[in-house]
């Protein structure tokens, strides 16, 4: 593609003859014929790494206004906001995407609402794909990524690699960073999805204004306007989106529990799931979900929002829920006990998540309801605390132990964690942790198993060692089986 239908979207620029034949933001990446994205980051600068992407054949450099290009030849595309016209250009460099798309955004629930979504669009005859924590799924495709939201060059190239599969129907997680750096810029969203907000991600976003500012730009700033919100009605900043909603001409959906467009009425546990009565916009539904959880049946009901604003028959989506299947590692049932309790996984690593999961499981447990958690390094080490104070809250037994230590000392976080639970047990080894939870479960317990979820290694400093905590909660389970027998 010409540099100028890139730049302009209509051909006219001085650069008219230069042809672009790929774009990337990693000078390693570059090839003869690229367009180099010179990035500013938190800790590195794209400009650093210009002559890198000129040696290996950068023809132009899309950098803030001020970059200087030290050879002759190679154009700059100017711009103040280059992540945001990065965006702009790769939609237009790929120039395809899914006919309908939905992007959730939110601190809990954003991989389970887009991987519902997927399967209630799937399963009225849609074909439907999602995009997020857990990697791009759809018929026929699973592809891991590195970030939940893409950068913009991988986000388009997969958009339209699912357009030309013949996807017509995707769900996208809208994670804070992803909208802060306008990953998501180039994307037409129909429908954007907030489902919950509590402390996260304060080592990137510094303050908890900055934190809701990244997730409102997906109604401020990315969807479209004649897009649909799809909202939380707990939600304690509603009255605020929905006003940015409103004023922006997009319309306004809500759900969640009593009350709301698509409201749970009422809910009761059942054995690997929960009876619900639903108000879908003025209809009347019994279901039965096969999910454990309030937090799990707000998620499928925000799933289902979102079907019916892009167009699925309300009955028939309902219907479809009593088939809806877990997210591994989201509220997961592992294993059981000889002795009848059930071991459960979770991703929960925030102090909101933390109390929903707990609170969600615990009519499940006729006898004690046991955690096992830590606190991940690097990351924002005031939640810790709080999390140890909500542990000791809603949980009989608590075990604290390590959950991605990165660079710090392992033993201060979980000291920070104890400072929140004085009455916490505390373990070291992670494997070793939930060996000593499943060896102390007695019948009616509980054991959830928090933090991690579907990962598959333990960050140690800078090596990322093989590490499962379902795996580890069912080989626990199997040397109890042995000794019963």
């Amino acid at each position: 593609m010409l540099l100028s239908e890139l730049i302009n979207g209509d051909g006219a620029s001085p650069a008219r003859g230069v042809d672009i034949i790929g774009i990337t933001s990693d000078s390693r990446e570059v090839r003869p014929g690229y367009l180099f994205a010179a990035l500013p980051g938190s800790t590195l600068d794209g400009r650093d790494y210009i002559d890198d992407a000129l040696d290996h054949g950068a023809v132009a450099v899309l950098a803030e206004p001020d970059t200087a290009i030290p050879r002759k030849n190679v154009h700059l595309v100017a711009d103040s906001n280059p992540r945001h016209r990065l965006a702009v250009v790769a939609a237009r460099f790929y120039g395809a995407q899914p006919e309908t798309v939905a992007a959730v955004t939110g601190t809990n629930g954003k991989t389970s609402v887009a991987n519902f979504a997927a399967q209630i669009w799937s399963a009225t005859g849609r074909i439907a794909g999602c995009i997020g924590t857990l990697g791009l799924q759809a018929p026929g495709v699973s592809d891991s990524l590195f970030h939940t939201t893409p950068d913009p060059v991988a986000l388009h190239k997969a958009l339209a690699e699912l357009e030309r599969s013949g996807v017509d129907h995707l769900a996208i997680e809208a994670s804070s960073h992803g909208l802060d750096q306008c990953r998501l810029d180039g994307v037409k969203i129909d429908v954007g999805a907030f489902t919950s907000l509590s402390q996260d991600h304060l080592d990137y976003h510094g303050e908890a204004a900055n934190y809701f500012n990244a997730k409102l730009r997906l109604f401020s700033e990315v969807m479209s306007t004649d897009g649909t919100a799809i909202l939380n009605v707990n939600l304690s900043q509603y009255e605020t989106v929905s006003k940015t909603c409103r004023e922006r001409g997009q319309r306004v959906l809500s759900y969640g529990c009593n009350g709301g467009d698509f409201s749970i009425l009422r809910k009761r546990p059942t054995d690997g799931g929960q009876s619900l009565e639903l108000d879908v916009m003025g209809a009347r539904y019994d279901l039965a979900l096969p999910l454990v959880g309030r937090f799990q049946a707000e998620n499928a009901v925000c799933a289902l929002a979102i079907a019916v604003a892009t167009g699925v028959d309300p009955h028939a989506a309902v219907e479809s829920m009593s088939a809806l299947v877990g997210i591994p590692g989201r509220l997961q049932r592992v294993a059981t006990h000889p002795c009848g309790a059930d071991v459960y996984v979770d991703y929960a690593h925030t102090p909101d998540a933390l109390a929903n999961l707990l609170n969600a499981i615990k009519p499940y447990a006729s006898n004690r309801l046991v955690v096992v958690f830590g606190c991940g390094g690097d990351r924002d080490r005031g939640k810790r605390p709080v999390m140890g104070e909500i542990a000791c809250q809603y949980a009989d037994r608590v075990i604290v132990t390590d959950d991605n230590p990165r660079d710090e000392d392992p033993a201060a976080i979980r000291r920070q964690v104890m400072a929140g639970c004085d009455r916490a047990i505390e373990v070291r080894d992670r494997a070793e942790a939930i060996r000593a939870a499943t060896a102390g479960l007695d019948a009616g317990d509980v054991l959830v198993i928090a933090g991690k979820g579907h990962e598959q290694g333990q960050i140690i400093g800078g090596d990322v060692r093989p590490f499962d905590d379902a795996e580890m909660a069912r080989a626990a389970v199997a040397e109890m089986d042995g000794v019963r027998t």
